[in-house]
């Protein structure tokens, strides 16, 4: 067995490791037989591929393409990159922001690769690399929102909604991700115990609150309505694909719920589009009693990115190299996906 599949068995049924390695491409360096220490690539990998198959069990859409569009036509998916939202606000016993995830990140080998602000959103969006396989494992995707330019109202809600937030990581994680940090490496049973333990981070983690909490905040950012009921769950996983466009073209013609049009970066190198958020059920408390509604869920995106072209002769990388960059635009157009329906 390799590292990753005894890091992927001991977080996924076992029919799941099998189908994720069949449907995504994952570099021959991360697939070397096992030996008893774990690269912080590995551990990265293992961790995007768990949180790949989680968003795609909540996606409806996503599992008919994975079936349809991967499976039957004997391809695999190139993960590019998975999207979270974050508030930068006090949040119970959670690191506010995108704090709660460089702790997690970085250890793992992720690097800063971009800030992108997003102001009609309100928000800040931050790009994490991996800086041993930048093309090969997925990129995060990090947003923050930033309550203190809405409302008060808006702000008093934030606060209610987000104080009874739990800290997934205790003492021994913590030790484990300063060690993975110093070493790069960990020993095989710390990792497999650390993982587990990463996969909670992406979770919702504060607890149910008031319908009028919800109403309120989803009358001034559907971004922040979202982050309440989904918390800090994938909000979207992405698809590197050759040919985006075409992609959109045969999922309309399938009557998937695809995004009408193509989001096209400023440098003409990246273009994304998405299904629409899967509807999911959420629990409120109102003077009645607790109620369900459906409300806006995860989302599966397509993106194609071209390559850079050297700058100059004298580029001392002259290889082709993948436009990894995100845009500001595409993302305000991609975050549309989340927005409530009637």
């Amino acid at each position: 067995m390799t590292h990753l599949q005894k890091l992927l068995a001991c977080c996924l049924p076992a029919e799941a490791v099998k189908s994720i390695h069949e449907q995504m491409y994952v570099h021959p360096s991360l697939q070397q037989a096992a030996s008893g220490t774990v690269t912080r690539a590995e551990l990265a990998q293992a961790l995007n591929m768990a949180l790949f198959h989680g968003l795609v069990q909540r996606v409806p859409a996503g599992q008919d393409y994975i079936a349809s569009d991967v499976v039957a036509q004997k391809r695999q998916v190139v993960f590019d990159h998975g999207a979270l939202r974050t508030v930068r606000w006090p949040s119970g016993a959670l690191p506010a922001g995108e704090a709660a995830f460089t702790r997690v990140l970085r250890p793992l080998g992720f690097e800063l690769q971009g800030t992108y602000p997003l102001p009609r959103l309100k928000m800040t969006g931050r790009a994490y690399c991996h800086r041993d396989f930048p093309e090969e494992i997925a990129q995060f995707f990090v947003s923050e929102l930033h309550p203190e330019q809405f409302s008060a109202p808006f702000q008093s809600a934030v606060t209610r909604v987000l104080s009874t937030s739990r800290d997934p990581l205790g003492p021994q994680d913590v030790a484990d991700l300063e060690q993975l940090t110093r070493d790069g490496t960990l020993p095989l049973a710390q990792a497999l115990r650390l993982l587990p333990q990463l996969l909670q981070c992406f979770d919702r983690q504060h607890g149910v609150f008031a319908m009028d909490d919800y109403e309120l905040l989803l009358a001034e950012s559907a971004e922040m309505a979202w982050i309440a009921t989904e918390g800090n769950a994938f909000n979207h996983a992405t698809d590197r694909v050759a040919d985006v466009d075409a992609v959109a073209e045969r999922q309309r013609a399938l009557g998937r719920p695809i995004k009408d049009k193509v989001e096209v970066s400023a440098s003409g190198r990246v273009r994304q589009t998405a299904f629409r958020a899967a509807t999911v059920q959420r629990e409120f408390i109102t003077a009645q009693g607790r109620v369900t509604r459906d409300v806006p869920g995860s989302f599966y995106e397509f993106i194609t990115r071209a390559e850079l072209t050297p700058m100059a002769a004298n580029d001392p990388v002259q290889t082709p190299r993948l436009d990894l960059a995100f845009d500001a635009g595409n993302a305000t157009g991609i975050f549309g996906m989340t927005a409530a329906r009637a």
